[in-house]
């Protein structure tokens, strides 16, 4: 393991711990969603982004310049984040981070599959893993930190609100 991956793999990990939501609704999903929208659009980025909720997709959008191949992307990892109960990103650096390889070690077809950076779990303060957000479109880092980014800054908000 490389210092670099074991520091990306604790600052995820610590991310993974402080991104808790003290609740996420169906209003909730679209005003973070919209949110995402705005500046993504306002910076020009050629994303799309979706925000589940279950098995449900409550919320999906695409900026110019995105297509479908990131709607796929989205899919395999937005999988993996539902499978694992943790980051896309923070399970492929796990897997490096263990010098494995998530697409042979993980024995999951990649097809359905990516353990790339993007989709990050919707986790309610005693409850669990509820949901997802994600991006694609971006290098996997800069769709992991834009994610990041907005559920930081939601959680300010509701937490301000909620006070």
């Amino acid at each position: 393991m490389t210092d670099d991956i074991a520091a990306q793999l604790a600052r995820v990990e610590a991310e993974e711990a402080e991104v808790v939501l003290p609740r996420f609704d169906l209003t909730d999903a679209w005003t973070l969603g919209s949110r995402m929208r705005d500046a993504a659009a306002a910076a020009g980025l050629p994303i799309v982004i979706g925000i589940t909720l279950g098995e449900a997709r409550v919320f999906h959008t695409a900026l110019p310049g995105s297509s479908a191949d990131n709607d796929g992307w989205l899919e395999r990892k937005t999988r993996v984040a539902r499978r694992y109960g943790r980051s896309s990103f923070g399970v492929g650096l796990a897997f490096a981070a263990a010098g494995k390889s998530f697409d042979t070690d993980a024995r999951l077809d990649t097809t359905l599959y990516a353990a790339h950076g993007g989709v990050f779990p919707i986790t309610i303060e005693g409850v669990g893993v509820v949901g997802s957000v994600g991006v694609s479109g971006l290098p996997q880092a800069d769709d992991h930190a834009f994610v990041i980014e907005h559920l930081r800054a939601w959680l300010a908000d509701i937490s301000r609100s909620d006070s």
